[in-house]
């Protein structure tokens, strides 16, 4: 298969650029034809930001799978699919090749309809990082049904606060999962979340780490029972087939749950059509895909990274996905560098975090890797830092792989401002030049646009898009009015992305960091009121206060003020039941780096927390503080400096 919309030079990408904002819907008319459709559009674009509204394809119907599949299985059914590198590298690895991943998905289908699953139905995915997770979310959009997958690290409260958000009545899980030297146990994590739920009706468990696990009667059934029975079903004299659910271009594909300015997170919703396009168009082009080449993103499918660019991208245009369940320093440092080694790895997609934990392992894991075989190396999560960029390239890249720094978001589905591998030029810690299709805006506090460059000669603003992509999130699952007052009320007639930006004379973007109240650790978003809303459900804790800080691995770290009630005989303890608290109600990933117990916080006469003091005390300034007169009681903030952990 070729790729007709990939961009071969820079004056392509201006032309192509061009004609996306000039016209969009011709423009992502040609692109969208080169897919099945069992039905053309009606109309491509209609849109209006206000309501939110926004409908790409519209009328069109078509199934998802079709697409990242069964059009493959002709030209390419023995080629890989999907690689997978377990945890542990003396287990077996296992290659999924079209035809393979095409009958598996067949039988995750009929197992579902077997056991009442319909289209439109919410099916929870909480499982390690395994092919049959990928058989899972494909399975599910095979007969309509909305797939959630939830990060294997999230706790039992985080998932029961999602299934009821979803009103999910199945799940899908693992006995255990590995990560590293750790044993996970995932189906234990599900039976607490399902206590005291009576909407969910089936429980499918895949064996994975032979953990013993209890499995109740009449709810939970085993995944290869299961699919053994439905292998028969789908399979008549070597033949594999389970009819594909004719689906609208605007029926939901998926909910990704991310954190936001409240202590709720949003479930974002992503649509079949808009998204199918974005994915495989973002994915050839930032990437420069060839064919045949290997493609290695180290990401977890629990995040939308993993959706797009481990699932849905690369297989809808018949690429090589190489997926890992393991973590890069274990069983050493070297792990990352053995996979590309093994595999040939012509492309790797890795996290700002990663690389700077790797950095501080020095270059002995390189040693004897051969890592010829890269091409372009691609950074995703949070801007990558200068120092981290140029180890990257020097030590990986060997100074001759272009590196793609993308900046997107859940809600965006796919990466929106990115160098072009080897086509637009790259400049380090920048994210460069707008994909065609996405139309940036600078604008100030008013919503004005920013027309004026600072004293260094940049445009500095807040990152806005003026008008949709086809990836663009439709609603939050629920509550559109939330997905409204999130993204389209701050600056009317604009979708508002949360982040800062810079702009320099040549039109490349520069991503400063989160200017609302949530935080970005280790390229995840965690919601300043989702943390402390877990901090205050300590006994002891009074009220607490979340702001991020600058963090040599993460990028940014977690700083807790925390007032505590009684008495401190053992502080340490107390901090440790308090991140043991934290833990139980979101998940290890949200726990605070430094916990700073206060006896006040900086509180303005209306009752409002002055976050803005109380995050320049984490980032160790302490004198230019700003105006702290119109502070109920000033003298709180000398007390919280001189106590600053």
């Amino acid at each position: 298969m070729s790729f007709p919309f990939q961009i071969s030079s820079r004056e392509q990408y201006e032309r192509d650029y061009q004609a996306s904002i000039e016209n969009p819907e011709k423009f992502w008319g040609e692109v969208a034809s080169h897919f099945l459709w069992r039905k053309p559009w009606d109309k491509v674009l209609d849109w209006n930001f206000k309501e939110p509204r926004v409908e790409w394809f519209k009328g069109a119907k078509l199934n998802i799978t079709e697409n990242v599949i069964d059009r493959h299985l002709e030209t390419r059914g023995e080629q890989p699919a999907i690689i997978w590198e377990p945890n542990n590298p003396d287990e077996r690895t296992r290659v999924v090749t079209y035809n393979r991943l095409h009958k598996r998905v067949c039988q995750v289908a009929q197992m579902l309809t077997n056991l009442g699953v319909k289209k439109g139905d919410r099916v929870c995915i909480y499982m390690g990082m395994v092919p049959e997770l990928a058989y899972a979310v494909l399975g599910c959009a095979r007969i309509g049904a909305i797939h959630s997958v939830i990060f294997g690290g999230f706790s039992a409260q985080s998932i029961a606060d999602r299934l009821e958000d979803t009103n999910s009545a199945y799940i899908i899980t693992c006995d255990g999962g590995y990560r590293g030297s750790k044993d996970i146990p995932l189906k234990a994590v599900i039976d607490d979340a399902l206590v005291g739920n009576k909407v969910v009706k089936k429980v499918i468990v895949y064996t994975r780490t032979r953990t013993p696990v209890s499995m109740i009667k009449g709810r939970d059934v085993w995944w290869e029972d299961e699919m053994e029975y439905a292998e028969t079903q789908v399979e008549k004299d070597g033949i594999v087939s389970f009819p594909a659910v004719e689906m609208d271009a605007e029926d939901p594909l998926f909910i990704l749950y991310t954190s936001g300015s409240t202590g709720k997170p949003k479930g974002v919703v992503h649509t079949i059509g808009g998204y199918m396009v974005w994915t495989a168009y973002t994915f050839v082009n930032v990437f420069q895909y060839r064919e045949g080449d290997v493609y290695f993103c180290t990401a977890d499918i629990g995040w939308i990274t993993g959706h797009s660019y481990i699932v849905y991208g690369p297989l809808a245009v018949g690429a090589q996905s190489l997926m890992f369940e393991g973590i890069p320093t274990w069983p050493d440092a070297g792990r990352f560098w053995d996979i590309v080694d093994k595999y040939k790895v012509n492309i790797i997609y890795t996290a700002p975090t990663a690389i700077r934990s790797l950095m501080g392992f020095g270059s002995s894991p390189l040693a004897e890797k051969d890592l010829s075989s890269l091409r372009v190396l691609g950074s995703v999560g949070e801007p990558i830092n200068e120092e981290a960029w140029h180890w990257y390239d020097e030590n990986i890249g060997k100074s001759r792989c272009p590196i793609v720094d993308t900046w997107w978001q859940t809600e965006t589905a796919g990466i929106m401002i990115s160098t072009l591998a080897g086509i637009t030029p790259s400049k380090p810690s920048w994210a460069t030049l707008p994909l065609p299709g996405v139309e940036p805006v600078l604008v100030d506090e008013e919503g004005k646009v920013v027309t004026t460059p600072n004293e260094d000669g940049y445009f500095k603003g807040n990152l806005c898009i003026k008008t949709p992509w086809p990836g663009i999130l439709r609603t939050t699952y629920g509550d559109h009015e939330r997905c409204r007052t999130n993204y389209f009320a701050t600056y009317p007639n604009l979708y508002f992305s949360g982040d800062g930006a810079l702009k320099d004379k040549e039109g490349n973007y520069r991503i400063t960091g989160r200017v609302d109240d949530v935080l970005n650790v280790s390229g995840h978003r965690i919601g300043t009121a989702e943390v402390e809303n877990a901090l205050n459900m300590h006994a002891g804790v009074i009220e607490s206060a979340v702001v991020g800080y600058p963090h040599e691995v993460k990028g940014q770290g977690i700083y807790a003020y925390v007032i505590f009630e009684g008495k401190m005989a053992n502080a340490d303890l107390i901090r440790q039941d308090i991140l043991q608290t934290v833990s139980r109600i979101i998940g290890p990933i949200a726990k605070p780096d430094k916990i700073q117990f206060v006896q006040g916080l900086p509180k303005t006469r209306s009752g409002k927390i002055m976050r803005r003091i109380l995050r320049k005390i984490a980032e160790g300034e302490t004198e230019n503080l700003g105006d702290i007169t119109t502070l109920l009681d000033p003298g709180v903030v000398e007390v919280i400096k001189n106590g600053k952990v």
